[in-house]
């Protein structure tokens, strides 16, 4: 399946996205898309922006009693899990280190044993793009935005196109 990643009104650039047999590839990459998938890791850093943590360690409950077990016995473990997929996916990632100019002869393979740790740190640097940046529904829902012309518009972009890796891994791990 080829995938093109821009508006028609922009030059095009493809990319390749498939499966094959046990991991999924993606392959043919600009390197604006790289850039953006080396950047995952680093996006789910919610230092910084208070609201992206509580985001991401929501308390449970109203009640004292309950939020502090939470804290104790519940956070500690999830930041453990947030941390072990981020490095998962740093480590698929290292792939893509390197020149520039050969990325289009360079494929990303994930492999489909890491599509949870894939799955759960897309979600962790969606949650803290949309909290620093503070989005609207109404923004996320706009498909058809216009060119990228700030850092804001980068990060909704980013917000897009880590959602529809999410939606290629879960189709191609659900079938």
């Amino acid at each position: 399946m080829v995938i093109s990643c821009s508006p028609p009104w922009r030059k095009s650039f493809d990319m390749e996205i498939c499966r094959e047999g046990d991991a999924l590839q993606i392959s043919d990459l600009d390197p604006f898309l790289a850039e953006l998938l080396r950047q995952i890791p680093h996006s789910t850093n919610p230092d910084g922006a208070p609201a992206a943590k509580t985001r991401l360690f929501s308390q449970p409950s109203a009640e004292k009693e309950i939020c502090a077990e939470w804290k104790s016995y519940v956070e500690p473990e999830l930041r453990r899990l947030f941390r072990s997929a981020t490095e998962t996916v740093a480590a698929d990632l290292a792939e893509l280190n390197g020149n520039e100019k050969s990325l289009r002869n360079r494929t990303l393979h994930i492999p489909l044993e890491h599509a949870d740790a894939w799955l759960n740190t897309l979600n962790q640097a969606r949650l803290v793009i949309a909290t620093k940046y503070e989005f609207s529904d109404e923004e996320l829902n706009d498909h058809g935005r216009s060119p990228l012309g700030s850092r804001r518009d980068l990060g909704l972009f980013q917000i897009s196109f880590y959602g529809f890796l999410q939606e290629f891994i879960l189709r191609e791990t659900s079938a």
